[in-house]
């Protein structure tokens, strides 16, 4: 497995939300490390995009997505952390939330991070994903493109159907389905 590189998010957010299924999300914590396969998206765009951090324009708090692809980008809602990944071509905005993740490596960490016996409602959910995986401000705008970042994306081999609808909790959404998930798998949220 390697890790994905900047050119791997420089695509249209909707390629890139659909083709980080099944890829294996990375967080290094001090000599400690955690892997989860990502089961879940949502696609975000500029403009354009009602639902979109970006939709007003360029502003401090959202300047993240119209830079540089493969960062992460970091928000509060609601008092949980959203981990999205900076992702469009070139000189256009958008991102890609990772919704869910099926822990595969450091459940005992998650579970000392958010303590849970359910372990399909662990990090299924980006609130709880961020929580077990203490993903949180701290790791706004690194690099996802690097295995010495403390949080990276690596290549991963599995099959799986992928299923789509509208994205969860947005008061007023685009026509497209920008929501991608894996079917069946138990961790997606619900």
């Amino acid at each position: 497995m390697s890790v994905l590189s900047k050119d791997f998010y420089a695509r249209d957010p909707e390629v890139v939300a659909r083709e980080l299924l099944g890829k294996r999300l990375v967080r290094k914590l001090n000599d400690e490390l955690m892997e989860g396969i990502i089961v879940e998206t949502e696609a975000y765009y500029g403009a354009e995009d009602p639902a979109s951090r970006a939709s007003k324009g360029l502003k401090p708090h959202n300047k993240l997505m119209f830079e540089e692809p493969g960062r992460a980008f970091i928000y509060n809602v609601h008092n949980n952390w959203m981990f999205n990944i900076v992702a469009h071509k070139p000189g256009e905005v958008g991102a890609v939330l990772i919704r869910a993740v099926q822990p595969i490596k450091g459940i005992d960490i998650m579970k000392r991070n958010r303590p849970i016996e359910d372990i399909t409602k662990l990090t299924s959910g980006p609130g709880r994903l961020t929580k077990a995986m203490k993903i949180d401000k701290s790791l706004n705008g690194v690099s996802v493109t690097s295995n010495k970042s403390e949080v990276y994306i690596l290549s991963n081999n599995v099959k799986f159907k992928i299923c789509r609808s509208h994205r969860i909790g947005v008061r007023e959404d685009m026509q497209r389905e920008l929501r991608f998930f894996i079917k069946g798998n138990p961790f997606v949220s619900r």
